[in-house]
């Protein structure tokens, strides 16, 4: 059988790859793998994003958990980092987030929580897929089933908790919230705004259909646009459960995950928030990330791409890490991306300087990057090849200490990406091009 968790929890088309079975089986099967040993009766914390199908998953994911006994408080629409830091919260035994994403709303997924509300390592999923293979065990009956309770208070919690994110008052700040129609559409315009910014939220209408729908993180000009039109400081935009956010500045360039993270660690490091003075970030980022932390005497930690692998660096002690496309994590404020408590943090940084975002930016400068994705038989024997080493030996020869290369195999499909960072667009172009050549010979 396939493995059935990916990068991010289970994710696929809902009502064909993602059933009401698959996901009544694999809570059932995550409940009897992390409610283990002697104690009180077992909880789950079980949120969703706004997609239609949620509302039939979280019935089935509930269905799965009280069939084995556990307890649920549903904290219903709430983003994927508020459902993380609700299980630690609650002193819950696990925690089950419905969402896809940034992904189209036809598809959706189920993401899960261990003890703190931290994502499960790659033996825990293992373990719960054998559990789903094998079929439940001899389920309790009587009093012994799990109840479903609500959690009124939920949100609340969640904005309280995010509210120590703001370390300076945003008033005079003007923000534009893109909530994608998603599991922010609540949350972040009430905390931005009870930090005291003046804050226009579009795209916060969820129907359950228009989730990502042409707006939020991955359709920028939408907020760009609405800055523009209001004369706004900034604008930030967040995906469909909110655990990311890309920013705008008033002149509508736009500030991705990089920029946010050498802004938020230059801050960091002067109040001496920045553990080690480390800064934590995917082969992914820009070298412009790296050339400005060593300017500014700060190291950076570099992990596989995937913010699962940015928290199991952090573990390490460190209190800040992301990924260029908005995940950034701060350890001090959860235990995963949240798009909220990054935005608080930008906006502080703005409110404690008196600076715009583009002035703050400005302390990265991002080397043009060329992508090439190689349809290839083998992804796995390509960069071995001899071709394609030497191709990649002499692009790397000419760039020097001024860019860089990087061929990845991707996760999911047959394909190797090819990466090239230079000083000029032609010169990257040019040695992408090239080696994705070698590639293409040899695959």
């Amino acid at each position: 059988m396939a493995r059935l968790f990916g990068t991010d929890g289970v994710r696929g088309l809902a009502n064909r790859e993602l059933t009401a079975e698959l996901a009544l089986g694999l809570s059932s099967a995550a409940a009897r793998r992390l409610c283990v040993g002697e104690r009180r009766r077992r909880t789950a914390v079980v949120g969703r994003d706004p997609r239609a199908s949620g509302e039939m998953l979280e019935a089935a994911v509930i269905a799965g958990l009280t069939s084995e006994g556990v307890d649920v408080l549903r904290v219903g629409v709430l983003p994927t980092p508020a459902v993380a830091y609700l299980t630690g919260g609650y002193d819950a035994d696990l925690g089950v987030m419905i969402s896809a994403s940034h992904n189209p709303m036809p598809d959706n997924g189920i993401k899960f929580f261990g003890p703190g509300g931290h994502k499960l390592d790659d033996d825990t999923e293992d373990r719960i897929e054998e559990l789903y293979a094998a079929g439940p065990g001899e389920r309790p009956v009587g009093a012994g089933l799990g109840r479903v309770l609500e959690a009124p208070d939920a949100l609340d919690r969640y904005l309280r908790h995010v509210g120590k994110a703001a370390t300076a008052p945003l008033d005079g700040l003007t923000v534009v919230v893109d909530c994608a129609h998603g599991a922010a559409s609540a949350a972040a315009p009430a905390a931005y705004r009870a930090a005291g910014a003046t804050v226009l939220a579009i795209n916060a209408e969820p129907d359950g259909l228009n989730i990502n729908d042409g707006c939020g993180s991955t359709h920028l000009d939408v907020v760009r646009a609405a800055v523009a039109a209001h004369g706004a400081d900034l604008g930030l935009a967040h995906d469909g459960d909110a655990d990311r956010c890309l920013a705008v500045d008033a002149e509508g360039n736009i500030v991705d995950g990089d920029h946010i993270m050498v802004v938020l660690a230059l801050a960091m490091a002067e109040s001496a928030e920045l553990a080690s003075n480390t800064l934590v970030a995917t082969v992914m980022s820009n070298l412009g990330l790296h050339l400005a932390m060593r300017e500014a005497g700060i190291e950076v930690r570099t992990t596989a791409v995937g913010d699962r692998y940015v928290l199991e660096e952090l573990r390490g002690g460190f209190s800040l890490g992301g990924e260029q496309s908005g995940h950034i994590v701060l350890p001090a404020f959860g235990t995963t991306g949240d798009g909220i408590v990054t935005g608080l943090r930008l906006m502080s940084r703005m409110a404690a300087t008196g600076r715009s975002l583009a002035q703050l930016a400005a302390a990265m400068r991002t080397l043009p990057q060329i992508l090439i994705n190689v349809a290839v038989a083998d992804k796995a024997t390509v960069a071995a090849a001899p071709e394609v080493a030497a191709a990649v030996a002499a692009a790397v020869a000419e760039l020097g200490d001024t860019g860089r290369i990087l061929l990845r195999p991707s996760g999911t499909e047959p394909l190797v990406r090819v990466m090239v960072e230079a000083a000029d667009a032609d010169t990257a172009d040019r040695l992408a091009r090239r080696v994705a050549d070698a590639v293409a010979a040899h695959g």
